[in-house]
């Protein structure tokens, strides 16, 4: 008895070892070496003498410029997550609950087909829909709506709508799986005792759902923070975000230990997010078990 109690744990060892493996070398040794980088005066590989400091990140909270790009990358993501959301609910809740295989087997290879065209394969499609000379500014001025073309390219609104468009798949698979475990009888109990279909699906169903909003939302503002190429592309170097000020300290400046503090504030926000995600979850949790 005591034997197979033994045996049974170093087996279950055994079995996740590879996986702890995987996440020691590619994620927490690499973490854990950005933030030892981040309070340090120099590289230690190259510099004989270096001390432990706070200058990075003092030099982020005393100039208002670092504040701003840390503020515009935040705004642009959740920017991108409301409009993914307001796009994606309705497109989620129609795949979840369409009857027709083959209508479901369709809408799902739609929403999957983007995702297999590159990032910047899309991202320079946009270019060539957003840019002065684009199509959407022709259009608009071939039929009189404008004068002069719109300023689309190199602006928050150019990122955001590219940023849309890559990660509202996410949000719609995270958001079928959930609407799709939810009930159909619950929503036609409530319109059986005088619910409209509406008030009905607000009072039913957007309740149910909420744990797939906050994780299809948590899953698209944690992809947009940390998106490079799209806003470069979109962009430019007129709209800085966190992950082009990080490239641009390692590539020009080759200022590691700042751009190491930069990267461990990205990952704070996403952290900080993570942690909200789950004491709203628990409330809602607490809230239903409560009903």
């Amino acid at each position: 008895m005591s034997s197979t109690a033994t045996t049974r744990p170093n087996g279950l060892a055994l079995f996740i070892l590879p996986s702890a493996l995987l996440f020691t070398l590619f994620f927490f040794l690499p973490i854990g070496l950005m933030a030892l980088m981040s309070v340090l005066t120099g590289n230690p590989v190259v510099m004989p003498k270096v001390a432990f400091t706070t200058r990075h990140y003092a030099r982020m909270i005393g100039d208002p410029f670092y504040l701003e790009v840390i503020w515009t990358t935040i705004r642009i993501g959740l920017v991108t997550t409301l409009v993914a959301l307001v796009i994606g609910y309705p497109l989620a809740h129609w795949m979840a609950r369409i009857r027709s295989r083959t209508g479901h087997a369709l809408l799902l290879m739609a929403v999957l087909a983007p995702m297999l065209t590159g990032i910047v394969v899309r991202t320079f499609a946009w270019m060539t829909l957003l840019s002065d000379k684009g199509v959407v500014n022709q259009t608009l001025i071939s039929l009189g709506l404008i004068s002069q073309p719109l300023k689309l390219m190199y602006t928050e609104t150019g990122i955001v709508v590219g940023l849309v468009h890559i990660y509202v798949p996410f949000m719609v698979l995270t958001l079928t799986g959930v609407i799709g475990r939810i009930d159909e009888r619950l929503e036609q109990a409530a319109e059986n005792l005088g619910a409209s279909p509406l008030r009905a699906f607000i009072e039913v169903t957007l309740p149910l759902s909420l744990p797939g909003i906050l994780a299809g939302s948590l899953l698209v503002f944690a992809l947009a923070i940390s998106a490079y190429v799209t806003p470069i592309l979109l962009g430019g170097f007129q709209i800085m975000t966190l992950p082009i000020l990080i490239y641009q300290q390692i590539s020009a400046n080759f200022n590691v230990g700042f751009a190491a503090a930069l990267g461990i504030v990205l990952l704070m926000i996403s952290l900080l997010l993570v942690i909200a995600y789950n004491r709203a979850l628990g409330l809602v949790s607490g809230q239903r078990e409560l009903q």
